[in-house]
């Protein structure tokens, strides 16, 4: 007996396309920074946690690009999420946030080269991320006639914040950035992990950033 083709109410549903799989899966990520940023700006740190950790090793990579030192990039990497967190406020959700922090980190990485004067890169060249092409190109590093005593000014405030910090921040930054010891040297010096360490440097830079936007702004 001929065997008869069963028949079902319900057609099966087309599979998705993979570009149609992505652009969910950007949207649900957007979803979810939404929701993060809110929570954080409501007060929950664990967002913050949660956002930092979400994109940590993009951010990474995408510096390390531009700046072949880890410990550099590590330095790069916590300040771009320090500058993000301490404006958060200001976040426009018409963009996509990871959009918002390349370009905090893109801003953050060229300062730092031109400061250092370093040619890790060409400048014409696009580097790619995940949702965009940045362009990057250096400042005018011509000389200014009063640039000298700006820099002093600056330095005589970043001092006088660095010495209003708590004790176990102050030390970790002046061990990081007066004496340049590697994260290596500092664990062992004050026989910390390595993590606490970082932990502790990436609060003072944060209260650091905070006590000083404002007022390094006028500079």
């Amino acid at each position: 007996m001929p065997r008869t083709r069963s028949t079902s109410p319900h057609r099966r549903k087309p599979r998705s396309s993979p570009v149609d799989t992505k652009e969910q899966k950007r949207l649900d990520s957007r979803i979810e920074d939404s929701q993060l940023i809110k929570d954080a700006l409501a007060g929950d740190d664990s967002a913050y946690s949660k956002l930092m950790k979400k994109y940590h090793d993009a951010i990474f990579g995408f510096i390390f690009r531009m700046v072949h030192d880890r410990e550099q990039v590590e330095d790069l990497t916590q300040e771009a999420f320090i500058k993000a967190f301490a404006s958060l406020k200001n976040f426009n959700e018409e963009f996509a946030f990871s959009t918002w922090l390349y370009k905090i980190a893109t801003n953050n990485s060229i300062d730092f080269i031109r400061k250092r004067k370093l040619q890790m890169y060409s400048i014409d060249k696009p580097i790619e991320s995940k949702d965009s092409d940045y362009t990057f190109e250096l400042p005018d590093d011509s000389y200014e006639a009063d640039r000298e005593l700006i820099s002093d000014q600056k330095a005589v405030l970043l001092k006088q914040a660095i010495d209003q910090l708590p004790e176990k921040y102050r030390r970790v930054i002046l061990l990081r950035h007066s004496e340049e010891r590697s994260y290596e040297e500092i664990a062992a010096l004050l026989k910390l992990p390595i993590g606490t360490i970082k932990a502790h440097i990436f609060r003072a830079r944060e209260l650091l950033y905070r006590q000083l936007r404002h007022r390094i702004r006028h500079y």
